[in-house]
């Protein structure tokens, strides 16, 4: 079977379980379902209709805009899907943003390395991020 990648937002439950197979913290069904029909931009991978990866951005549209969700179940992390995600929500970013506009993310790990070629970069220590969780 071959998964198709497809602008998209996913249903709260389907994005909750993704979210903790990928290794994600979990998130509130009243939060996926006020969160989810807000997204800016909204990228869903999927396979015989089931949600293996997905990505979105978040923001004003005009001055802030946040890479958030970039995730892929673990049975399909390595084969490309982060990079491919990725790739289709800067198409639409370079596309309906305008100019000037400010797109940060968060980068776990060593998701950085993905996240450089695609022009991110480290803004430690001059500046650093922080969240607070409610």
């Amino acid at each position: 079977m071959t998964a198709h990648l497809s602008l998209e937002i996913p249903g709260s439950d389907e994005y909750r379980a993704l979210r903790v197979a990928a290794g994600l913290s979990a998130m509130s069904p009243e939060g996926a379902a006020t969160g989810l029909p807000a997204s800016w931009c909204s990228v869903c991978v999927r396979e015989g209709g089931e949600l293996i990866g997905m990505g979105r951005v978040v923001g004003d549209g005009g001055l802030f805009l946040w890479v958030v969700d970039i995730a892929v179940t673990p049975g399909r992390q390595g084969q490309g899907w982060g990079r491919r995600i990725m790739q289709a929500l800067m198409d639409e970013v370079h596309a309906r943003a305008p100019a000037r506009t400010m797109v940060g993310l968060i980068a776990d790990g060593t998701a950085h390395q993905l996240y450089e070629k695609f022009g991110f970069k480290l803004v430690a220590p001059a500046a650093q991020g922080m969240l607070l969780r409610l």
